[in-house]
């Protein structure tokens, strides 16, 4: 860690630019769940922990898409797989679950996205998109060339993300819809996300050597780790993985193989708690709902019983 942090500038590690736009979103999110609220039709105060979700959303998407984990991730593949299960495991039902559904209401009226909607709400469309382009990003190839091309990257992140979302809305749906899963529906639909998602992680822990070049390649590294680095600062070629140990005395194909099964796990606790806190609110609304046919059998018994003694 010694020599990260003295390798690289305080600018280059803390993305400062990054930290302006979540600061700036999260200005917004104040002045509309605040001073702005009485613009939206039938809002109402958001709770403090809602709040809490949200910037602790923001917070994760700071380290997924800039931040030191950001820059270790062009180091060390298992770093950039951490920052990956962050960003699109965990931030985004925490950005959900932190935004008042009233705004979700306003923002369905709107025309354009209303049509969106209608063809990108389908339920099988969000899981099977999100699980297609995350798979397709791990591509050895097309991993290499996104790493190596700013924009395309940063486009291809932000699309990941949004597909995240319209996965993750279908467990977490922050308004009534007519596509709105039963509790039992929801839990076979993670089950799902997870049996999708692990050909890609299966990819990358059993491979018998090193997949991508951008961390055993100096050429192709000098290029993605450029892009980290303020305009006309030198590439610290120093740092680079040796073919021997990464910075973190793993071999290549260790880094990569503990980057795998770091994906895989923090997907599967994510997806596991989801499932079980879905499966206690479904047992809560069955036992609700023998509970309330108790009571009205109570009162049909009660009222029969009234019946005869009046006879």
């Amino acid at each position: 860690m010694e020599q990260f942090f003295s390798t690289f500038s305080a600018r280059t590690i803390w993305t400062p630019e990054l930290i302006v736009v979540l600061v700036i979103i999260s200005f917004f999110y104040f002045m509309i769940t605040g001073p702005w609220r009485h613009k939206f039709p039938g809002s109402e105060p958001v709770k403090v922990s809602r709040k809490i979700y949200f910037h602790l959303g923001l917070i994760c998407i700071y380290f997924g898409f800039g931040g030191p984990l950001y820059v270790l991730g062009h180091l060390m593949l298992s770093m950039h797989m951490l920052s990956m299960a962050i960003t699109y495991f965990i931030a985004p039902p925490l950005l959900l679950l932190g935004t008042p559904s009233w705004f979700f209401r306003w923002l369905g009226n709107i025309r354009v996205i209303k049509g969106i909607f209608v063809v990108l709400g389908v339920p099988i469309i969000g899981l099977v998109l999100f699980n297609a382009m995350i798979s397709f990003y791990h591509l050895p190839q097309m991993f290499d060339r996104f790493l190596t091309n700013e924009g395309w990257h940063n486009a291809y992140q932000l699309a990941m993300l949004g597909a995240a979302l319209m996965m993750w809305w279908h467990v977490i749906p922050r308004m009534k819809t007519k596509r709105e899963l039963s509790d039992l529906k929801k839990m076979g639909y993670m089950f799902a996300g997870s049996v999708l998602i692990t050909p890609a992680c299966v990819l990358i822990i059993f491979a018998g050597e090193p997949l991508y070049e951008t961390y055993t390649n100096p050429a192709v590294w000098a290029a993605a780790i450029s892009y980290c680095l303020p305009a006309g600062a030198d590439i610290p070629y120093e740092i680079f993985t040796t073919g021997d140990q990464t910075i973190a005395l793993l071999t290549p194909l260790q880094d990569q193989q503990l980057g795998g099964v770091m994906m895989k796990v923090i997907q599967e606790l994510v997806y596991s708690a989801a499932i079980g806190y879905i499966f206690a609110l479904w047992m809560r609304s069955d036992k609700a709902s023998t509970d309330k046919l108790d009571v009205e059998l109570k009162e049909y018994e009660m009222v029969n019983q009234k019946n005869v003694t009046e006879a």
